[in-house]
C-alpha cells in the first residue's frame, strides 16, 4: 500500500522543481556575469581556449603600447631630420649666393654660422625616452634600435617576438665623442664627388661643423667662407654640402618608411585584438536575448512547479484526513 506522506506525485513535483531551480540559478548567473562559460567546470575545452586567447589579447595590448613608444621615438627623430634637411638646404643656398660677384662673404658666413648653431640645437634636442638618434656623446653608442611589433604562438604554445629594426647610425648627425661618425662632423673628400676643382690643394676634406665640446676631425677644413675664399673652394664646399643634404634626405626617408611600417603594424594589432575579443565573446559570452527568454520560461516553470507541489501536498493531506476519519 502507498504511503500518502511520500506519494509519487509529491516526489515527482519536487524532482521537477529542483531541476528547474538549478537551471534557473545557472541562467541567472550567466545573465549577471555576462558569461556563459565562467569557470573551467562549465566547459573545460572552451574555457581553456578562451583563457589562452585572453592572454594573447593582453600581450597584444602590451605590444600596442610598445609600438606607440616606438612611434614617438621615430616621430621625434623624423621631425628633427626634416629640420636638418631644411637647414642644410639653406646653407647650400647661402654658399650659392656667395659665388655671386660683389657679395659680402663675411655677412653670408655669419648667416651660415647661425644655421650651424641651429643644427646643433635641433639635433641635441631630438631626444625621446632618453634616446637621441641624431646626437651622440657616448664613446660606444648603441645604433641598432628595435621596436617590438608582434608576437606569434607556435603549435606547441611557444611564443616568439617580432621586431622592426633600424640602424640609427644613418641618422647620427653630430658625434662629440668621434667626429667621424657624425654626418655633419665627419670629413668628406670633395675629390670623390666627381668634381675637378680644388685649385691644386693637397687636401680637399671638408666637414660642416665642429660639435660643441667635441674635437674636429683631423685633416679637414670646416665649411666656412671669408673674403679670401676662392671659387674652387666654394665649389668644393657646395659639393660636400650637397652630398650631406642627399644623405640627410635619405635618412629622413628611411625614418618615414619606418614610421609608416609602425603605423601599419599598430593598425593590424588593433584589428587583431578586436578579432580575438570577438572570438572569445562568441565562445564564452552569454547570449543575453536567449538567456532572458530562458530565464522567463524557467521562472514560469518554477511557479508552476511550486503550484503543482502545493496541489500534490494538498491532495495528500485530504486523503490522510479521510483515512484517519475511517
Amino acid at each position: 500500500m502507498s504511503n500518502v506522506t511520500a506519494n509519487g506525485a509529491t516526489s515527482a513535483a519536487l524532482t521537477v522543481l529542483r531541476g528547474v531551480n538549478k537551471d534557473l540559478g545557472v541562467v541567472q548567473q550567466q545573465v549577471s556575469s555576462g558569461l556563459r562559460i565562467k569557470n573551467a567546470s562549465d566547459d573545460p575545452t572552451y574555457w581553456s581556449m578562451a583563457t589562452t586567447m585572453r592572454s594573447d589579447q593582453s600581450s597584444l595590448s602590451t605590444i600596442n603600447d610598445a609600438l606607440g613608444l616606438g612611434s614617438s621615438k621615430v616621430d621625434t627623430a623624423s621631425t628633427a631630420m626634416d629640420t636638418v634637411v631644411g637647414l642644410l638646404t639653406q646653407i647650400q643656398s647661402k654658399l650659392v649666393s656667395a659665388k655671386e660677384p660683389g657679395t659680402d662673404k663675411t655677412a653670408i658666413n655669419a648667416d651660415i654660422q647661425q644655421l650651424k648653431n641651429q643644427l646643433q640645437s635641433v639635433t641635441q634636442s631630438a631626444s625621446f625616452s632618453n634616446e637621441n638618434w641624431l646626437y651622440n656623446t657616448e664613446a660606444h653608442p648603441t645604433t641598432q634600435q628595435s621596436v617590438i611589433s608582434n608576437f606569434t604562438r607556435g603549435t606547441g604554445g611557444q611564443i616568439s617576438l617580432a621586431t622592426i629594426g633600424y640602424d640609427s647610425s644613418q641618422t647620427l648627425m653630430i658625434d662629440t665623442a668621434d667626429a667621424s661618425r657624425g654626418l655633419l662632423t665627419k670629413n668628406v673628400d670633395a675629390s670623390t664627388l666627381g668634381t675637378s676643382s680644388g685649385g691644386g690643394a693637397t687636401s680637399r676634406n671638408y666637414y660642416l661643423l665642429a660639435a660643441a665640446g667635441g674635437t674636429p676631425p683631423a685633416g679637414g677644413t670646416e665649411i666656412a667662407i671669408s673674403s679670401t675664399t676662392t671659387d674652387d673652394q666654394l665649389n668644393d664646399m657646395l659639393n660636400v654640402t650637397n652630398s650631406l643634404l642627399k644623405s640627410a634626405t635619405s635618412a629622413g626617408s628611411t625614418l618615414g618608411m619606418m614610421k609608416s611600417n609602425i603605423d601599419d603594424q599598430a593598425d593590424y594589432i588593433s584589428k587583431l585584438t578586436d578579432s580575438i575579443k570577438s572570438s572569445v565573446g562568441d565562445m564564452v559570452d552569454t547570449n543575453m536575448e536567449e538567456a532572458a527568454a530562458r530565464q522567463s520560461a524557467l521562472q514560469t516553470a518554477q511557479q508552476m512547479g511550486v503550484q503543482a507541489l502545493s496541489i500534490a501536498n494538498g491532495m495528500a493531506s485530504k486523503v490522510l484526513i479521510i483515512l484517519q476519519a475511517k
